[in-house]
């Protein structure tokens, strides 16, 4: 049955006065609470909100002026979220491969501090986001610097970014550090409060580098802006024991002792979680961003991402930063979450392709607190959508369409990527920005980043 929103969900009158779009496919994924996929359907979207869902003939009637684009072979399916990234570290990729997390950081870190600037930061986001589009990653949570510049790239681009301010415990590349740090805070939470579709941020970095006292001040800002938390813990076993030996408790203790964990908090990573741990993020209704291209590159271990679902934990997929990773490609998240898990399990059927799917979209949107807005293909949700081709022979038959996604298709089949209704991506094309200009000004800092390496 088609559905419409109600005129008062889409917005003034100008919206409902504004042309309607009508785009099918060969299958559509709704990912909606039964994980509904349709045939011979379509999708109805005013104004950058989705207004209908149903039978493509029903839509075409209801809608006889609307513009018509239909998509052969492929699917449409919600715009991917990454649940944490740190898209700036693009700048660093390949730089310190083949190294362990303390190893990596220690490397990257101070590099960080020689290079990072504006200018820097906004090439290299830029950079990330037109990779992101290209990969359907419609929606990033971000945990860097110049959050003001990051916003502004990834607005050039057309892609959504949740960012805010980063806290290292020390004063960080944007020259703040304790009290001007927490000031500058409140003026930017309050400077940016959340909309539909949009959270501002607070981003500490760890409990290993940033004190109890400033992460209980940090809580009580973002409670103050009804902010989101981003931060990593239990990323390794070094850092487990890191934090106990300052703090005698391991890190997710640490948070939920000081009141960090909750339904506005995004754990990066999670990987090393006792039972008790475990039923705590889940009692709080706190989320976890998994990661599992870092996590193995870094050897990090393997997350308990099965028992995280099965406690009902709202689980969303990050790619970590392009530094750790290498790339900001959510379908080898997929791929990588449908395999690791039932490997380390030792049961094939766990973690099945369609429950991968929702975590890279509706997941990461819970995760964000924005499912009311995005994350799935549902009627009065902002028209975040992507189109996949799985007509090339890698993807060829197409029995399951959620199967051929997470075990077979990849970032390059993505063909064409909405926001908020808003055409990013056309044809494999960006849109908004010219590609090779992009690059060549990521390629530009190779030589910067090359000198501050060499002055560690």
């Amino acid at each position: 049955m088609t559905s419409h929103v109600h005129p008062e969900t889409s917005g003034s009158e100008s919206a409902l006065n504004s042309p309607v779009e009508i785009f099918s496919a060969e299958w559509i994924l709704t990912v909606d609470q039964n994980d509904t996929v349709l045939t011979e359907s379509a999708i109805a979207v005013q104004a950058g909100v989705i207004i209908a869902v149903g039978p493509l003939a029903d839509l075409l009637r209801a809608h006889p002026s609307a513009t018509h684009q239909h998509f052969d072979q492929s699917v449409l399916m919600p715009g991917m979220v990454n649940a944490h990234t740190h898209l700036g570290m693009t700048m660093f990729r390949g730089l310190a491969d083949d190294r362990n997390l303390q190893q990596f950081l220690d490397l990257v870190m101070p590099a960080e501090a020689a290079v990072l600037r504006e200018q820097s930061v906004s090439v290299a986001t830029a950079a990330a986001a037109l990779e992101s589009v290209h990969a359907g990653v419609t929606t990033a949570l971000d945990m860097y610097y110049f959050p003001d510049v990051v916003v502004a790239a990834c607005d050039r681009v057309g892609m959504r970014v949740m960012t805010g301010t980063t806290f290292l415990g020390s004063v960080g590349p944007e020259g703040r550090g304790g009290s001007a740090q927490m000031e500058w805070t409140e003026q930017w939470l309050a400077s940016n409060p959340a909309r539909p579709g949009w959270r501002p941020v607070v981003a500490p970095h760890s409990t290993y580098l940033v004190s109890p006292e400033d992460l209980q001040l940090i809580a009580e800002i973002a409670q103050r802006h009804d902010a989101t938390i981003h931060i990593h813990a239990a990323e390794s076993k070094g850092e487990l024991d890191s934090v106990l030996a300052q703090h005698g408790r391991r890190p997710v203790e640490l948070l939920d002792h000081l009141g960090l964990l909750g339904p506005r908090t995004v754990l990066a990573h999670a990987v090393h979680l006792s039972d008790d741990e475990l039923a705590r993020v889940a009692a709080t209704q706190t989320s976890v961003a998994h990661c599992p291209s870092s996590n193995l590159k870094l050897a990090s271990g393997f997350a308990r991402v099965p028992e995280m679902f099965a406690a009902g934990v709202a689980v969303g997929l990050g790619t970590d930063g392009p530094a750790s990773s290498n790339d900001l490609d959510l379908f080898a998240a997929m791929r990588l979450t449908g395999l690791i898990h039932k490997a380390v399990t030792g049961d094939a059927t766990v973690l099945p392709a369609a429950q991968v799917v929702r975590a890279a979209t509706l997941g990461g949107a819970a995760a964000l607190g924005l499912s009311e807005s995005i994350g799935s293909l549902e009627v009065g949700k902002q028209a975040d959508c992507i189109c996949v081709d799985l007509s090339r022979v890698h993807t060829q038959p197409v029995y399951d369409p959620n199967s051929a996604l997470v075990y077979a298709a990849g970032r390059d089949d993505v063909r064409h990527v909405w926001v908020a209704g808003q055409e990013v991506l056309r044809d494999g094309i960006a849109t908004r920005v010219d590609e090779a200009e992009v690059t060549a000004g990521l390629n530009e800092l190779r030589a910067e980043v090359l000198a501050a390496v060499a002055s560690v």
